[in-house]
């Protein structure tokens, strides 16, 4: 997955017009938001599949599931046709086989949220069955579940640390923003930012903050 630049994904992509205006200040990913318990940036799956499959085709379009199960992340993933799933609840090991078996080319990362020490033996569990690991700051212990999109940063020296002791590549997600996006870069070192809320006014993406999110990290 790339260079050693840090990539940048934007999140909770609600148009093919948001999109192009996410890839055309830099964006190497985008993140399409299916169904979920809370959280922001939600759209259709017929959407999803129509804005993945008319973006440049160097660019991943990353498909936000929160099913669990093999079938379901399996029968989604046919009807959204991403190159990439981003699977943002807890699964059992034998669900990655599955999806490994079915899903020929299509990466998988696992989201982690982060809420202590532990996050990083939940990350050296997996890490070995994905492609890539995201960290969060969702709670999937809550009554209902956050999956993401809070707008709330956690803790980056567990970030950190999980980043220094996995060997796939790291995305960190969770209340970045243009004012923070350099420090988050330079204290976990992550291969690719992850950012929803932080550079949208009202929902909207906001041309003026990706400008300036782009002009801090270059």
């Amino acid at each position: 997955m790339g260079t050693n630049k840090t990539k940048i994904k934007i999140c909770c992509i609600s148009s093919l017009e948001e999109a192009n205006l996410a890839i055309k200040y830099g964006a190497s990913a985008i993140g399409l938001v299916s169904e979920m318990p809370s959280g922001p940036g939600v759209i259709s799956e017929e959407l999803i599949f129509k804005i993945a499959g008319q973006i440049p085709s160097h660019i991943y379009s990353f498909l936000l599931t929160s099913k669990v199960t093999a079938e379901e992340i399996i029968q989604q993933h046919k009807r959204c046709k991403t190159t990439t799933l981003q699977i943002v609840d807890a699964v059992d090991i034998d669900v990655y086989e599955k999806l490994r078996s079915s899903l020929h080319g299509i990466k998988i990362v696992q989201v982690i949220h982060v809420q202590d020490e532990s996050s990083l033996d939940e990350a050296l569990k997996v890490e070995k069955y994905v492609d890539a690991i995201l960290l969060d700051s969702g709670n999937q212990k809550l009554k209902i579940k956050e999956l993401g999109g809070t707008g709330r940063t956690h803790d980056w020296r567990v970030s950190r640390k999980i980043r220094e002791n996995i060997k796939v590549p790291m995305y960190l997600a969770g209340g970045i923003n243009p004012d923070n996006a350099k420090r988050a870069i330079e204290e976990v070192i992550p291969y690719s930012l992850d950012i929803c809320s932080g550079v949208r006014i009202d929902g909207k993406l906001n041309e003026e903050l990706l400008k300036k999110l782009f002009l801090n990290i270059a």
